[in-house]
Formats: C-alpha cells, sequence, structure tokens
C-alpha cells in the first residue's frame, strides 16, 4: 500500500487522506485504517509530510521542507545534518521549538546563504532516543536481545557490551550502527519472572520512566510540605481571595492519591445555583523551565497502569503540597459559575484562591447517598449540599444532551490484581451518579475557562474533536441498514445530534456495546491544539482541560495562560505564547496517545494472563469484529478473544465485506457483527497478549455450565 500512496502523491501535487482512499478505491473501515496507519509510518519516516493547515500530505521531495538532525549546543542553538556533501544548518535557538539533540526533524530555510544558512525547525518527525525493549537471548555463544515488538529482528549484543545483563533479563537497548542489527543494553529492567516487570517493558517502551532524575528529586528539598501562615497572607495581599469558610469538598476513587479538583455548592436567593470548581494551583509550585516542569512536560501526562500509576509529578507534589488533601490548606484556581434553572451559566469568575477541602469523599460512598439513600458515617452534614449538586448534575446533563453531547458505551475495563501483580477479576467499568456529578461540573468549568480565553481572542490551548470521517460513518450506516436497524431522521451525520440521534435508536440492543465501538472507531481522535474547531464529541464550541494539573500537562499550560493575561497582559506575552503554543500542544497529544497505547498494551496482556486461568470455561459474548481470518468476540467483561476460521468445522467459510460477515458455502451459516454466540477459550498467551475461542453449539452445553469471568 505505501508503494501505491506513494505513486498517488508522485501523480498529484498534494492530496486529502480521503481523496487518497478513493484513488486506491477502499470500500471499508479497517482498509481506511491500514491506511491511516500506513500515512503515519511514511510520515514518520520522512517520505510525506502532513500539513496540519490544509490537511493534506505531499511528498517531502515536493514540499519546501527538508529533513535533517538535529545537533544541539548546550547553549542552546544548534545545527541540523543534511547530508555529507551540504553544508550543516545553523538553528537559533528561539527556532528549535521542542526538538532535542539528535532528533530527525522538518525544517525551512531562513537564509540559503552559503557560509551560513538558517533554518528553522517545523517538526520533529523521529525522537533520537526511542528504546528498544526486550529479552536477553543466547544462541550459541553469542547473545541476542529478542525485541517484545515481534516486527523487528534480534539484535547482537557484543558480550562487553551486556553491561551485566544475563540471559532472561528484559533490558532497553541502543543501536550501535546506523542500519545494523548491533547494540548494546544501557538498562536492565528485571528477569522476565520478577514481578511487575511485565508491565515495566512496556513502560520502557513507551519512552516514560518509573523513576524521576536526581536532578528533579533535588528541586524537591526547595518545596514545602505545607502552606505557611506567612505565604499565605503574602498571597492574599497580591489579590488571592481566601475560600477556607466555604463548605468545599473532593469526590474520588477509594484509592486516589492525587487530587486535582474540589467542588462546591450554593443555592441562591434568585433561585440560581452557584458552582464552584476548584483545582489544585500546580502553577504556583511548577515553574516554567525548572527541572520539574522539564520533566512533566517531558512526560506529558500522568499514565494509569494496573498496579501502579506512573505520576507526571513526583508524589512529593502530586500527592502532598499540590493535592487537594482534606483539611489541609491548599492554593487553588477556583472557577465560579452562576447557573440558572435550566443549565445556562448566567455570570462565572475564575481566580486564584485558597481553600481547605472539609472531606476527601468517595465515589462509592456518593453513590449510596444518591442512588440508595444511604448515608455512611462522616456524610451527614454533607447530604445537603450532594442532593442540591445532583440536581444540578442532571440539568446540566440534560442540557447538554440538547446540544448533542454523545453518550458513547465505555468498554473500559477494571482489572484486579493480587499482590504478584497477578489478575484476580476483571469487570467492566459502569459510570454511576457520583461519577457523573463530577463529570457533568468539570466539563462546564473546562467551557467556562476555555471561552474566557478563547473570545478574547487570547492564545489559548484548546481540547478539539474534530467532525468524523463521512466515509467511515457513511460504512457505519450503511451497516445498520444491512442488518436490519431501522434508523429514522436524518441518514447524514452533519452535527452532534444526528449522530446523538443515531445511537440513541440502538440503545436497548444486545449489541449496543460492539455498534457504539463501531460508531467510536469512526471519529476523528481527540487533540490538543492552539487552533479551537470545537468538540465533536462533546457538542462543545469551546472546550479545553483546565481541571487536572496534576496529571495532565495541557491543563497547566492553561493555568499558566489565565496568570498571564491576569497579571501580565502585554504584546511580547501574547505574541511569545502564540508562538510556543502549537508545538506543546502538539507534544502533549503525542505524549498522550502514547500514554493510552500503554495503558491499552498492559491491559491486554493482563487479560491474556487472566484467562490463562479459564482454558476450557464456556461464557457468552457478542462478535465484534469480523476478518477473513477469524471473528473477534467481547465478553460483558471487556474480554475480547479471536475465532480462527480454521476452527469452524462445520463448512466452509466467505468472508462477505458489506455484510462484516463470515457465511458458510454449503450451510449458508452466518457469523456476523453484533451477534451473540457462545464460546470456549482454547487458548490465551499473556506472551503476544493473544486470547483464543472455538464456538459452542447448543448440544455441547448440555453437558458444559455456561459462565462469565
Amino acid at each position: 500500500m505505501k508503494e501505491q500512496i506513494i505513486e498517488k502523491l508522485n501523480e498529484n501535487t498534494s492530496l486529502t487522506i480521503m481523496e487518497i482512499n478513493d484513488m486506491l478505491h477502499l470500500s471499508t473501515i479497517e482498509e481506511y485504517q491500514r491506511l491511516e496507519s500506513n500515512l503515519d509510518e511514511l510520515v514518520s519516516d520522512g517520505i510525506l509530510y502532513y500539513s496540519d493547515k490544509k490537511k493534506k500530505y505531499l511528498l517531502l521531495e515536493n514540499s519546501h521542507l527538508v529533513k535533517g538532525n538535529l545537533i544541539l549546543n548546550e547553549k542552546g542553538f544548534g545545527f541540523i545534518e543534511i547530508g555529507k556533501d551540504l553544508k550543516d544548518v545553523y538553528v537559533n535557538a528561539k527556532n528549535i521549538g521542542n526538538a532535542t539533540d539528535g532528533d530527525l526533524v522538518l525544517f525551512e530555510y531562513l537564509n540559503k546563504d552559503k557560509d551560513r544558512p538558517e533554518g528553522k525547525i517545523v517538526k520533529v518527525i523521529k525522537r533520537n532516543y526511542e528504546p528498544l525493549v526486550g529479552e536477553v537471548i543466547k544462541i550459541g555463544k553469542d547473545y541476542f536481545v529478542d525485541p517484545d515488538k515481534k516486527s523487528a529482528s534480534k539484535i547482537y549484543i557484543p558480550k562487553d557490551k551486556l553491561n551485566g545483563a544475563v540471559e532472561g533479563h528484559k533490558v532497553v537497548v541502543r543501536p550501535l550502527k546506523e542500519g545494523k542489527r548491533v547494540g548494546e543494553i544501557i538498562e536492565i529492567i528485571g528477569h522476565k519472572n520478577d514481578v511487575g516487570v511485565d508491565i515495566l517493558s512496556y513502560v520502557y517502551e513507551y519512552n516514560f520512566r518509573p523513576s524521576f532524575p536526581s536532578e528533579v528529586v533535588s528541586e524537591l528539598d526547595s518545596i514545602p510540605q505545607f502552606l505557611t501562615e506567612e505565604e499565605i497572607d503574602k498571597e492574599l495581599l497580591v489579590g488571592r481571595k481566601d475560600l477556607r469558610d466555604k463548605e468545599i469538598f473532593t469526590i474520588d476513587g477509594s484509592d486516589t492519591k492525587d487530587i486535582d479538583d474540589a467542588i462546591s455548592i450554593q443555592k441562591l436567593e434568585n433561585g440560581n445555583y452557584l458552582l464552584g470548581v476548584h483545582i489544585a494551583d500546580v502553577s504556583y509550585y511548577v515553574k516554567e523551565g525548572s527541572k520539574i516542569d522539564e520533566e512533566a512536560y517531558f512526560r506529558g501526562t500522568s499514565v494509569y497502569l494496573v498496579d501502579r500509576v506512573l505520576p507526571m509529578l513526583p508524589h512529593k507534589l502530586s500527592n502532598g503540597i499540590c493535592s487537594l488533601n482534606e483539611n489541609e490548606d491548599r492554593f487553588a484556581f477556583s472557577c465560579e459559575m452562576e447557573i440558572d434553572s435550566k443549565g445556562k451559566i448566567v455570570k462565572n469568575s475564575i481566580f486564584p484562591s485558597i481553600i481547605r477541602s472539609r472531606k476527601k469523599m468517595t465515589y462509592d460512598d456518593v453513590n449510596k447517598i444518591l442512588e440508595e439513600n444511604i448515608i455512611p458515617a462522616g456524610y451527614e452534614e454533607f447530604v445537603i449540599s450532594l442532593l442540591l449538586m445532583n440536581k444540578l448534575s442532571k440539568i446540566l446533563r440534560k442540557k447538554m444532551i440538547s446540544r448533542g453531547y454523545i453518550e458513547f458505551e465505555s468498554n473500559e475495563a477494571k482489572i484486579k490484581v493480587d499482590e504478584l501483580c497477578h489478575p484476580i477479576s476483571i469487570e467492566a467499568r459502569i459510570q454511576r451518579s457520583g461519577e457523573e456529578l463530577i463529570e457533568n461540573f468539570m466539563i462546564a468549568a473546562n467551557e467556562t475557562v476555555a471561552s474566557s480565553i478563547y473570545y478574547k481572542n487570547l492564545p489559548g490551548i484548546y481540547r478539539v474533536h474534530d467532525k468524523p470521517d463521512e466515509k467511515r460513518l457513511g460504512q457505519f450506516l450503511k451497516f445498520l441498514s444491512l442488518h436490519g436497524y431501522v434508523i429514522s431522521g436524518k441518514n447524514k451525520v452533519e452535527s452532534p445530534k444526528d449522530l446523538q440521534n443515531i445511537l440513541k435508536q440502538i440503545t436497548n440492543i444486545k449489541e449496543v456495546r460492539v455498534l457504539h465501538d463501531m460508531a467510536i472507531r469512526a471519529q476523528a481522535k481527540a487533540i490538543y491544539s492552539d487552533v479551537n474547531i470545537g468538540h465533536f464529541g462533546l457538542g462543545s464550541k469551546c472546550y479545553s482541560h483546565f481541571t487536572s494539573p496534576i496529571r495532565r500537562y495541557p491543563d497547566l499550560i492553561l493555568h499558566r495562560l489565565i496568570k498571564d493575561y491576569n497579571y501580565n497582559y502585554s504584546e511580547d506575552v501574547i505574541n511569545e505564547n502564540r508562538e510556543k503554543i502549537a508545538v506543546m500542544a502538539e507534544h502533549c497529544s503525542v505524549r498522550e496517545q502514547e500514554a493510552q497505547n500503554c495503558e491499552r498494551d498492559v491491559d491486554k496482556m493482563k487479560k491474556a494472563e487472566y484467562m490463562m486461568d479459564h482454558l476450557g470455561e464456556i461464557y457468552k459474548g457478542i462478535i465484534s469484529g469480523v476478518q477473513e481470518f477469524g471473528f473477534f468476540v467481547e465478553l460483558d467483561n471487556t474480554i475480547e478473544g479471536l475465532v480462527k476460521v480454521g476452527d469452524l468445522k462445520d463448512d466452509y467459510y466467505i468472508y462477505n465485506n458489506d455484510l462484516m460477515s463470515l457465511i458458510g458455502k454449503r450451510t449458508n451459516k452466518k457469523y456476523s457483527f453484533g451477534d451473540e454466540v457462545i464460546v470456549k477459550v482454547i487458548g490465551a498467551n499473556k506472551e503476544n497478549s493473544s486470547i483464543d475461542f472455538e464456538v459452542v453449539e447448543e448440544k455441547e452445553l448440555n453437558t458444559s455450565k455456561s459462565q462469565q469471568p
């Protein structure tokens, strides 16, 4: 496919993904996703260039951009190597963006002076440090690393480059020579059988670090554990508002230690609600340009894995002075919103504050109050506020839905492990009243803060979600029609409400979750951007991330912008922000995607490990995907396994692309997307995260008991 893409772009100056899709006569969601993947790889390899503004691909050789490797000088400036016979290109520190030493970059010439050509970096296309993780093996007398990425071939390790590693160790490898499969071991993760090493392997693969560098740890010495009266008085004098007399509290999971957000509520005399969303003022402690800040930016986000959290900030900050802990004074950023009975925000105020959370509540306890009318001990004095909040939450959710907010069925799993990190239970996460209440309040605050910058025409960072791809949505609608789902109303999705209407009509069918998953795959990815195009999935015209600065770097950027515009509203600050936000937004989007991939891969591996304990057991499931080689079946707890076409012994099955079905040539029996089937677990392998099922016929159920893990 890559050769075909290049051929089409040789014939045309530039093309959108849909133009390439149509020229290659691709017609399925799977083919489109393969095209998308190939385009991403060609861009990453520096063969194609993607223009964010025009949303078009073109051959790099046909663009004004040039590819090269950056060599940074300790003084901040750098040079780009572009070839043996060409002079290195000088890059001023202000034109380097977020590139680092050794990165493969795209740049544009600022001048082509023969003695000293100068350029500006436009994009990083490949990071210098791309960790390769694998297992040390021995073949004969020689040592190799067998990469976890099975697409990569084995790497020979000279004995003097083992650096203490032995057979069975999981390690990080650095190639010694470009293009040669020879390397040295730069870090030993642990033995493959050690507890938690299986997860750490993914951590290193996605370039996250389980610990903080020493220079970051050293900076923590200057950060206090508690607020002093002197510090509080000083901040109050410069305009920080004291809200410690207000009833403010937090609601989180029972095991949460990094608490970003707290809430408050009041019923006003005019009948409106005064909702307060109070967010940890991380920017007060994490100063731009500090080592802590540089590390937080590198990480971009916290990563949540089954048995651990890789925090964006060290625990002294994330669980300590920044966390809105019960009965402790904390600096915060508050967003107070006056909201009427229809859910409209009629007034708002965003300001630095000092708060004291009265109670660390848990979702489980709050749900007992809101759903079961049971009041856990210690919650008595907060019941009235919680009930008032729940009433407002429902008003806000109703308004969100009326504008097009799309409620997708979640397929997120909750995986419990024992002390040896072995999975002991897996179940689907369910959003209940308490979780929905916090989500609704955070969305309201995020929109309010984003709008406060956008409508002043100031540079900002936004959480954006583009419209779904028409072709992929068309395939989804075609699938619904071919499978007998009768959808009334518009058959073209032009707004969030159109898609919302379609999904609403398939709410009460058993296969709703896999259909929602199919619709999600037709969606664009939500990303960070300096250009506001709205958030399609939320039905929001203006949205950003403000409410989680402990675990998301874009929120920290937004906090700093608000401070800049409140205290230093100068043309220089505005211009500086305008230049740097685009680069930072792209970096944060990339790190978020890598964190999600890491979390997904760990979940898949643990699900396979879990099913290794359940071989031979029988379950009910829904067909969640169909291919020529077989079909995937998803169980109620989100575990997914493959039924291989070769294991369907009763007939020879042929794949029908339009119906997304395997159809028996002799019997005409169908296995289609969305069908309910009964399967037996016949294989599971945590090494490649695979689970194999086979179909169980009705007659076999007489001697077997159907169950759900």
